[in-house]
């Protein structure tokens, strides 16, 4: 038998086993993360996954996602990079300027009588939304008894929230967002412009605590009046969400506020029973139980 005639009765892989041999390959990537870094993705939404596994094999100039496991369990570097796809940071400065507006008008009011606040925002990215919470409780009169905790898994992110760093190209666009959430001054008076950059002033960073946090995997830290995490769940399965939506509901004081992404909900969690509307529409909800 000839080469090509042995060729023509080689097996081929049907759509299905392909789909099935790529499912292989990803679980096996996500295992291998977990068991020697530490970050567990396997209970994050496939779709996405496989899209930005994907992204990252053609970045690495490789051909399959088992090419890039190997890559990524003796090459630390291209870890960092492949984190860095996984938690892709899509944010802005007072995004759904709505959700700002209700927090002044019916969450300030409920923090002026708490000693002490301790905020969480977990899932921080780059950090526009804590600077503008930080803008916002300083406007208030409430950021000198205030401690942010800012928290993500991707360290790169974490450490442009640390500077403060932004492109100046975008301030248009967040100095509107700033109007329509209820700003009371200037934006451009919170920044200083360079080049082609711009860097938020530093007293408001000073009550505001950067670190990694891994919602898959790490405990409760501290017992916070305010819980931000918006636009990260839709990225989980409903195991992880669950997992998730405890963990704030330990994390949370009793009447502490939960403030979810516009495409998010309390509903169809264990703990919805023990959260009430401060504001359906913006997803603002407080523990009552």
């Amino acid at each position: 038998m000839t080469k090509t005639e042995r060729g023509s009765h080689e097996p081929t892989l049907a759509g299905a086993d392909k789909n099935e041999l790529e499912n292989i390959e990803i679980e096996l990537l996500l295992c291998g993360i977990h068991r020697l870094y530490g970050y567990d993705f396997r209970n994050y939404s496939l779709p996405s996954l496989r899209r930005r596994i994907w992204h990252r094999v053609h970045g690495e100039n490789l051909s399959s996602i088992s090419a890039l496991q190997e890559k990524v369990l003796h090459d630390r570097n291209c870890f960092e990079r492949l984190i860095y796809s996984l938690s892709i940071p899509v944010t802005e400065m007072f995004r759904d300027p709505g959700m700002f507006r209700a927090f002044r008008r019916k969450a300030v009011p409920l923090l002026r009588n708490c000693p002490f606040i301790r905020i969480w925002h977990a899932g921080c990215s780059t950090g526009e939304e804590v600077y503008s919470m930080a803008i916002l409780l300083k406007e208030e009169g409430l950021y000198d008894k205030a401690r942010i905790y800012a928290t993500d898994i991707n360290n790169r992110s974490l450490q442009q929230a640390k500077e403060g760093v932004y492109e100046l190209s975008k301030m248009q666009q967040y100095s509107q967002n700033y109007l329509e959430a209820g700003g009371k001054r200037a934006f451009p008076e919170y920044y200083t412009a360079k080049y082609n950059s711009v860097i938020f002033q530093p007293a408001l960073r000073q009550n505001i605590i950067f670190a990694e946090h891994n919602l898959a995997t790490d405990t409760s830290f501290n017992e916070f009046n305010v819980i931000f995490c918006r636009n990260v769940m839709i990225y989980f399965n409903d195991e992880l969400r669950e997992h998730v939506h405890s963990l704030f509901f330990e994390s949370l004081s009793r009447f502490g506020l939960l403030v979810l992404g516009a495409k998010e909900s309390i509903h169809f969690t264990r703990h919805s029973d023990s959260y009430e509307p401060l504001d359906r529409a913006e997803k603002i909800y407080r523990k009552i139980k």
